[in-house]
């Protein structure tokens, strides 16, 4: 049994909404009848032990995974096998991932001018002066006409979180944006997120950053075996865990 309990913004406008969903890998159910509502500026973290189905889950709401049974809506949008459907979706929904999948050839600034010209059609003085902006506003506007080796991890991330809000997404995907870096970067990409959350961003962030979790999350979920299996507010969930197996969970991750 799940034990949920709604977020204080649950009774805004809805932008996701999964409703039983589930998917397979082969005969591996790895997520089982997941439900979840996201409005509109909600922060959610979703953690959990490793497999336990938090980034398929993420991966689902913009159709890098497909699921096979349940609905997924988008902004009103359904996610099913209409290519337009899905455009539309990849559009509303910016995705940052562990990798920084930036182009190693390209500039930071045509890495960022790459999907608006092409995707939204936007003509390229436009798409460079968004760019320029967004560099900026994550602390790397200096770095423009750099290649992507030429920075370290922490900066490669904050570009890829620069090149996501290039497309002005309505949502923003996390996927352990910070699990490939060295622990003295992993500040300056958290430090962009939590400016971002305070901009009024819907946020979805999968990771193992509990202070983070604590500090920005309207919602923490627990996840174990493809289930949702606890959901509260931080402190609710941080100081009160109700399942035994996010108290265990929360006792071997807090004690590192």
């Amino acid at each position: 049994m799940t034990v949920k309990i709604e977020s204080h913004i649950a009774s805004g406008e809805t932008v996701i909404e999964m409703q039983k969903v589930n998917k397979w890998y082969g005969e591996f159910h790895v997520l089982k009848d997941i439900d979840l509502t996201v409005s509109k500026g909600e922060r959610i973290v979703i953690c959990g032990p490793s497999g336990s189905g938090k980034s398929t889950l993420i991966r689902c709401i913009n159709h890098l995974e497909e699921h096979q049974e349940g609905t997924i809506t988008v902004n009103g949008t359904v996610l099913n096998e209409n290519m337009k459907n899905i455009t539309h979706i990849r559009r509303e929904v910016g995705m940052v991932f562990q990798q920084f999948n930036l182009f190693p050839h390209m500039t930071i600034l045509d890495n960022l001018c790459f999907a608006p010209v092409w995707a939204r059609n936007m003509p390229r003085d436009e798409a460079e002066e968004t760019a320029c902006r967004y560099l900026e506003r994550v602390g790397i506007g200096a770095q423009k006409d750099k290649y992507p080796g030429q920075l370290s991890g922490g900066q490669q991330q904050r570009v890829a979180i620069a090149r996501s809000l290039c497309m002005n997404p309505s949502v923003m995907l996390f996927d352990e944006p910070t699990s490939a870096l060295d622990p003295e970067m992993i500040k300056e990409v958290l430090d962009v997120m939590i400016e971002l959350a305070d901009t009024g961003m819907t946020m979805i962030c999968v990771t193992h950053e509990m202070a983070f979790a604590r500090s920005v999350a309207d919602r923490v979920i627990f996840m174990d075996g493809g289930e949702i299996v606890e959901e509260n507010t931080p402190n609710a969930f941080f100081d009160n865990p109700q399942v035994d197996r996010t108290q265990k969970f929360l006792s071997q991750i807090l004690s590192h």
